[in-house]
């Protein structure tokens, strides 16, 4: 059944990533690096700010550093122990993938850069007032579905690498939630 499994998960990571293109890579390269996103996380914040003031703004930054440095070290302990090498670490799948230029770590279950989005993303949607937080929620959902895709399109994920991050990454933005939320730590 595992087996089984992968072999399906390996196919359809070739298939979407030989939808592309040279003319679309630098578009998902750029959509994969943390600092394109960089002006929306100002707009975000400002927002944050506005609505809350100064010390609730540092205590939802805060908040969301420490959501990100667990989820991050969660993500690290499951790969070091599971040990599954990225695709591009794979040498019989190089001849099926499309090579696109980007760093790739040694082990990729599961993806870091999709539980931590979507960890942040379901913290702030669930547990902080803002202005237009439906606008900013859809484009931040948005936001993370894109991102998480462009691991899977760059070939340094596998697609249930990606889908497990999601959902390792959402769940921890709900237990995160779900402990401000009880002991108020940021209600007026």
């Amino acid at each position: 059944m595992l087996d089984k499994l992968k072999e399906l998960d390996t196919e359809l990571l070739i298939f979407l990533n030989n939808l592309g293109n040279e003319s679309w890579d630098y578009i998902w390269l750029a959509i994969t690096d943390k600092y394109t996103f960089l002006p929306l996380f100002l707009i975000i914040i400002f927002l944050l700010y506005k609505e809350n003031g100064f010390y609730k703004l540092f205590l939802i930054l805060f908040s969301i550093a420490l959501l990100i440095l667990f989820t991050d070290q969660f993500t690290n302990l499951v790969k070091d122990t599971f040990e599954r090498l990225r695709p591009c670490r794979v040498e019989e799948l190089q001849q099926y993938l499309r090579n696109i230029d980007i760093r790739c770590g040694k082990y990729g279950f599961f993806s870091a850069h999709a539980a931590n989005s979507i960890a942040v993303t379901t913290l702030i949607i669930t547990t902080f007032k803002f202005s237009y937080k439906k606008w900013i929620s859809l484009l931040l959902v948005f936001w993370v579905a894109v991102f998480a895709y462009s691991r899977v399109y760059l070939g340094v994920h596998y697609p249930l690498d990606t889908i497990t991050g999601l959902c390792f990454g959402f769940i921890f933005g709900n237990t995160a939630s779900y402990i401000i939320n009880y002991f108020k730590l940021l209600r007026s």
